[in-house]
């Protein structure tokens, strides 16, 4: 699972300007208006919906932002003619890459995703070079500060999670994505400010040094940062000090 939560990690730590995160609202509610235009406009009657809400929420979006996308996408918006295509290809190192996006122009995306892998070493690939090497999975991530781990722990294992592990910063929670509903629920049921998603996770992880970490962390920040990407998931691993060393190159 380092994969995911280390990448997910490393943007946390990044800087939070106010273009990065401009884009990470656009990014959000655009899900939002997926998901009501797919499944409608209801939380209780549509998952995909209630998850992409909480996550804004979670990242501050404000409420008016949320259901004025809400009534975008449930409504007869000729503009919202979005496709759901993932890419997959390998970065330096050797590290396989799924770049998830919702898009309009599918030529325009893949140009851009395919120019993103060349400028920094990698390769785009075929569809399913790389998606085998990962599992679909619900994650959702506790700031340490707001629970203890017992507590978390007896919630999320009762509600039928796999796993809670300690990824740094934050506790992480993972789940069987049949699961991630009840398991949502109950860690309502808390109280305490958390995130989920349902994204991929890798089933093992390569470790990337030196020059290809730099390089890795370059090409996943540029893909990250094409509008038209919603997320990118990666199988690597990397210590902590080829990141302070790589974020600096960077």
């Amino acid at each position: 699972m380092a994969g995911h939560s280390k990448w997910s990690t490393i943007k946390r730590k990044k800087a939070a300007n106010d273009a990065k995160r401009g884009k990470l609202f656009t990014k959000l509610l655009k899900e939002i208006q997926i998901a009501a235009k797919v499944g409608g406009p209801s939380l209780d009657g549509n998952p995909r919906l209630k998850t992409a809400v909480q996550t804004a929420k979670s990242q501050s979006v404000p409420s008016d932002n949320i259901e004025r996308a809400i009534k975008k996408g449930s409504g007869d918006d000729e503009g919202l003619d979005y496709e759901e295509i993932t890419y997959e290809g390998y970065g330096p190192g050797g590290v396989a890459i799924l770049v998830k996006s919702l898009t309009e122009n599918r030529n325009r995306t893949v140009a851009e995703v395919r120019h993103a892998f060349s400028k920094y070493n990698g390769s785009l690939g075929s569809t399913n070079s790389v998606a085998y090497q990962f599992t679909d999975k619900g994650v959702f991530t506790f700031a340490k500060d707001v629970i203890e781990e017992d507590v978390l722990f007896e919630a999320a294992l009762e509600a039928g999670a796999e796993d809670v592990s300690d990824e740094g910063d934050v506790w992480q929670v993972v789940t069987e994505v049949s699961s991630f509903g009840e398991v949502r629920d109950a860690l309502e049921a808390l109280g305490k400010d958390f995130e989920g998603e349902l994204t991929s996770i890798p089933e093992s992880t390569v470790t990337v040094t030196g020059g290809d970490a730099e390089t890795l962390l370059k090409l996943l920040d540029a893909l990250d940062d094409l509008d038209d990407v919603q997320k990118v998931v990666a199988n690597f691993d990397m210590d902590d000090d080829d990141i302070a060393l790589a974020s600096e190159g960077g």
